[in-house]
């Protein structure tokens, strides 16, 4: 078993994230027996790389805060270019295992800008976008 580092751990998820569409590379980060907890992806590695290779080349991922603690990688970010009526916000809380992905948990939402959100913080930055 390969341990890793926390500060290891998140550089691998923003390594191994939407923006770069290596899906060779791809196969190096996550586990084959790679576990998908969501309702809106299907399950396992192939799961997520049919999601991905179905949305459009215009999807960006912004990653914000990022925390590690042993295996536990949390990283709050944001969905936007995908052809959707407004970007997502998500936290994306994923496990690793011998130094690959081994199990990912999302929350998603849709953004809100900052005049309709409740508490009038932004969810992602300080922007949004027009």
């Amino acid at each position: 078993m390969t341990k890793t580092t926390p500060e290891q751990n998140k550089a691998l998820v923003l390594e191994t994230l939407f923006n770069k569409r290596d899906y060779v590379a791809a196969e190096r980060f996550w586990s084959a027996h790679y576990v998908q907890h969501s309702a809106h992806i299907a399950p396992g590695r192939e799961g997520l790389l049919d999601l991905i290779r179905g949305i459009p080349a215009t999807l960006k991922y912004e990653a914000g805060l990022i925390l590690a603690e042993r295996d536990y990688v949390i990283v709050h970010g944001r969905f936007s270019g995908f052809g959707g009526p407004v970007s997502w916000i998500a936290a994306d809380i994923l496990r690793i295992e011998d130094g690959v992905l081994a199990e990912h948990w999302d929350v998603i939402q849709d953004e809100a800008s900052r005049t309709d959100s409740k508490s009038g913080a932004p969810m992602f930055g300080e922007s949004f976008p027009a």
